[in-house]
């Protein structure tokens, strides 16, 4: 699907709604056994963390890896060190299906984020069912008057024994996740207005951290250069275009593994 200049964000929210309306509500099951990504990020501080994502195509670069064995990509990021696996599971503009959480979970051992634009309960029910550990909340995805619907989704997963991975872009989306009570903060170097990347978006939040939470600098991220700008700040990074093209995936992944 074409996106028009300027609108990424609300054209895949609008697809998103019509997706979740013909969504089966699933019940959701048990929370698949695995350590917590917040532990695990805290217990190896010293060392900036790596989620790696699986991730075939997305909007701004087209196809990335159609070819690519899903399984076998998992289980390398894990056997070369990941802290956790990312998970594209939106079709129509990644290239991604529920079914490669599916599988990736029943693989690894752990934990693993449903990637994709969750705006209702229905995806969070899926996600459980599928193996996630994780989910993503984008404040973005909710304006300010529906901090509310926000807060309903991110206790919603919480009680369900899901850790949520809360996205944002800027101050104001960063102090509504704090206003959330979310432990695990996302900072999206990527517009999602215009999907321009830099890092400084990054950078220029730092300041505003609290030492109780785990941070993670999301896209833009492709080699040891970029991961060094933001090891000072952050305890995780999150990349998926770079692994899933390197000639050596755990060469690459090693060497973004910045200490700190």
């Amino acid at each position: 699907m074409k996106i028009e200049p300027g609108k990424f964000l609300e054209t895949i929210l609008a697809e998103k709604a019509r997706e979740v309306a013909a969504m089966i509500d699933e019940r959701p099951g048990k929370l698949r056994e695995s350590s917590k990504l917040f532990d695990v990020v805290k217990a190896h501080s010293n060392r900036l963390q790596i989620i790696a994502e699986v991730k075939k195509a997305s909007p701004s670069l087209g196809d990335i890896n159609m070819t690519v064995d899903i399984v076998t990509q998992a289980q390398a990021y894990e056997a070369a060190g990941a802290a956790m696996i990312s998970v594209l599971t939106d079709p129509i503009f990644f290239k991604g299906n529920i079914e490669y959480l599916r599988k990736i979970s029943t693989a690894v051992r752990i934990p693993t984020l449903n990637k994709d634009f969750i705006i209702d309960k229905k995806q969070i029910n899926r996600a459980i069912n599928a193996g996630a550990t994780v989910i993503l909340l984008i404040v973005a995805c909710f304006e300010d008057g529906e901090q509310v619907v926000l807060q309903e989704l991110y206790d919603y997963a919480s009680s369900l024994g899901l850790e949520v991975l809360v996205e944002t872009h800027n101050k104001a989306e960063l102090d509504r996740a704090h206003a959330l009570g979310a432990q695990i903060i996302g900072v999206n170097n990527r517009n999602l207005k215009t999907f321009e990347v830099s890092l400084q978006n990054s950078l220029d939040l730092v300041k505003f951290f609290k030492p109780e939470n785990v941070y993670i600098s999301e896209s833009g991220i492709f080699g040891q250069s970029e991961a060094e700008k933001v090891a000072a700040g952050f305890e995780g990074i999150l990349v998926g275009t770079a692994l899933m093209q390197a000639a050596d995936l755990t060469e690459k992944l090693q060497e973004l593994q910045i200490v700190r």
